[in-house]
């Protein structure tokens, strides 16, 4: 173990919130960090924050962080002696493992026999059941001809699973509650098995239906020690992916919790297993059993809970075992304090089938006090290319219904824009009555939400003081609102407090907001008003006092394509109150065409910024001819009509008023 001594220096295979945890680890050893990336994480936090960092390739995960023989190079060029894959990409790559070894360079993780051997679902089971783990009722065997799985089938009665033997994450997985339907099963089974993991073998396994996932946290070292550091629940998943995770895992028998336990240090032990692993487990309980599900053989996402609950940095222990030292704990060393929970946070939009949000970060304010593993920041652009995983919230308590509140409280001071996220999904599990009472399993998400989640509507009142936010955000710096251009409305030189309107995207009613900061009043459109005293917006906070009691919630403004997006702090949570004003009305309607057949006009006062065309072009429906700045922003103005332009009223540079001509266009006759 001489030459495992000697590392002081870990290039990190991986990116994100992992790296940046992983870099954590390091610091805390004194050990200096090589960063790899793709050239659409060139500005990340993972990368600047390296002690060196080496460009690998293009953004798709095939160009870098799955580039075998760039990520060695990079560890040649800089030094480093060890690499750590975290999770995700090449963490489970039986082969990218014996490369870093064949290198001369340590991998921080298990041998990679150990690696391929729970890397097949079939060989890790059959490696389970040698180590007297229970495995569910299945077949596993070689032939895998249709015929032999069709009658395993047969025999081993509906439901069942057909799973992809290198699979993982849902991968390859197909629900067979028909007889009828187990050869299209089958074949579909094995084509994205095939297409995924490059391996098309498959097996069948008796199907819970209501099944815990369960698993339990190992950590063996080199000199033939294995410890478990206790157990987590990981049951809220949605397509076998996990939201949310907590340890320890909740309402187990303590009988079953210690044979899980037990069995999980035997499996480790059996195949000589070194570094942190966790044994994965489907536990039943209407028949009180647990059975082996996989093991994997890296560090879990979920492991900071793990870490909250013992006290235990499993990062720094990956690296010190994989130096070669000797775990200097014994199993009743391991001390287990109250109940974590970790959210995970994704960049998607869950009330529109989970579908993937993208764009720039204006905003990342997260709640103090609580531990977040984050990848990104404030200005961070999200893109397509990878895992919409951002970070993870996770939340320590005396007990899980403290816990609970914690992180409900987290998310609801949780202050991000210009990417939408999953808090609003994940305050909603958190509260659910199925969560707090165990009725949760693995597959019951269509259970707790019958007709779909859908996202929080803001009542009356929040529509109000999302709309005053608004207001006071648009008022100019170190002036009265009702001095500005725009919506605001110069009416009080006249004996009158201002007045503006605000219209939410869906209706077409205004919502009226008047008066003066010291007393200022918001009517709906249905009638219902809401008086606020001495409001502020200061940062991304709205103060006030509401029938004379204080509130001050989180109020973020920002400017979407057409219209302003209001995030308000509400009992619901984080809230999204989309809002236009009077100009970003009149812009729509420019948009659709509003400015007539022939003649462009300005839907605003402003600034003519560029204009696009000269007497003579030819321009499309949609084409932009004119750039206004307006209201802080730069507006696109575009042909209503296709044709030829034939007068220009305006240059650079000039002020215009609202409705004042801008480009005539002699328009295309129609055939």
């Amino acid at each position: 173990m001489a030459d495992k001594m000697s590392f002081t220096r870990v290039l990190i295979a991986n990116r994100g919130e992992i790296a940046r945890r992983i870099q954590r680890g390091c610091r805390a050893l004194g050990v200096e960090t090589v960063a790899v990336f793709s050239e659409a994480d060139r500005d990340a936090p993972f990368v600047v924050e390296a002690d060196h960092a080496v460009c690998i390739g293009g953004a798709a995960p095939a160009d870098s962080y799955l580039n075998v023989d760039a990520i060695l190079d990079a560890a040649r060029v800089t030094g480093a002696g060890a690499v750590h894959p975290g999770y995700g990409f090449l963490s489970e790559n039986a082969g990218f493992a014996a490369a870093v070894e064949g290198a001369g360079l340590v991998f921080i993780g298990p041998d990679a026999d150990a690696i391929a051997m729970m890397g097949s679902k079939i060989e890790a089971k059959a490696a389970a059941e040698a180590a007297g783990v229970p495995v569910l009722p299945g077949y596993r065997g070689e032939d895998q001809s249709d015929a032999r799985l069709l009658e395993e089938a047969q025999t081993l009665g509906t439901p069942f699973l057909v799973k992809a033997s290198a699979g993982g994450g849902g991968r390859g997985m197909r629900l067979v509650t028909d007889l009828a339907d187990a050869p299209e099963a089958i074949t579909s089974a094995r084509s994205e098995a095939k297409g995924a993991f490059g391996d098309a073998a498959v097996f069948l396994e008796r199907y819970a239906p209501r099944a815990r996932h369960v698993e339990v946290q190992v950590l063996g070292d080199s000199h033939g020690t294995v410890l478990h550091l206790g157990d987590r629940d990981c049951s809220l998943q949605r397509n076998h992916q996990k939201l949310i995770e907590e340890a320890p895992a909740a309402d187990l028998p303590d009988a079953l919790r210690d044979d899980m336990r037990a069995a999980a240090v035997r499996l480790a032990q059996s195949i000589g297993y070194r570094s942190a692993g966790t044994v994965e487990y489907l536990y039943d309980p209407a028949r009180g059993e647990y059975y082996f599900l996989e093991m994997n053989t890296r560090l879990q996402v979920e492991h900071p809970v793990t870490e909250a609950i013992t006290g235990i940095d499993l990062v720094e222990w990956q690296l010190r075992i994989a130096r070669g030292e000797a775990l200097s704990l014994a199993q009743s060393d391991v001390r287990f304090n109250g109940h974590a929970i970790e959210i995970r946070i994704a960049a998607e939009n869950p009330a529109e089938n989970f579908r993937p949000e993208t764009g720039q970060i204006t905003l990342w304010a997260p709640p103090a006090g609580v531990r977040l593993d984050s990848g990104v920041g404030a200005g961070s652009v999200v893109g397509h290319h990878y895992d919409s995983m951002l970070a993870k919230l996770i939340v320590h308590a005396p007990d899980r219904a403290g816990a609970i509140r914690q992180a409900v409280a987290a998310i609801d001071a949780f202050a991000v824009g210009g990417v939408g996220l999953n808090l609003s999904y994940q305050r909603a599990l958190l509260t659910h009555a199925d969560f707090e009472a165990f009725r949760h399993h693995t597959s019951g998400l269509p259970e707790m939400f019958p007709g779909g989640w859908t996202q929080p509507i803001p009542d009356a009142r929040d529509t109000g003081l999302a709309a005053m936010a608004l207001h006071l955000h648009l008022a100019p710096t170190g002036g009265s609102p009702w001095e500005s251009l725009g919506s605001w409305r110069l009416t009080a030189a006249a004996g009158r407090p201002g007045a503006a309107s605000y219209w939410t995207t869906s209706e077409d009613d205004p919502i009226r907001i008047s008066g003066t900061p010291a007393e200022l009043a918001a009517l709906l459109p249905d009638g219902q008003s809401t008086t606020v005293e001495s409001v502020t917006l200061t940062g991304d906070r709205l103060s006030g006092r509401i029938d004379g009691v204080p509130f001050s919630r989180i109020a973020h403004v920002e400017r979407a394509r057409d219209h302003w997006r209001v995030h308000l702090q509400t009992s619901a949570g984080i809230c999204a109150v989309e809002l236009r004003t009077l100009e970003d009305r009149h812009l729509v309607r420019a948009g659709a065409g509003g400015s007539g057949a022939d003649l462009l006009t300005a839907p605003m006062p402003g600034a003519v910024a560029e204009v696009r065309v000269a007497p003579g072009d030819r321009v499309a429906v949609g084409d932009t001819l004119v750039v206004l700045e307006a209201m802080k922003l730069l507006q696109s103005l575009p042909a209503p009509v296709a044709g030829i332009v034939t007068e220009i009223y305006c240059a650079p540079g000039d002020t215009v008023a609202g409705h004042a001509p801008l480009v005539k266009l002699d328009p295309e006759e129609k055939t």
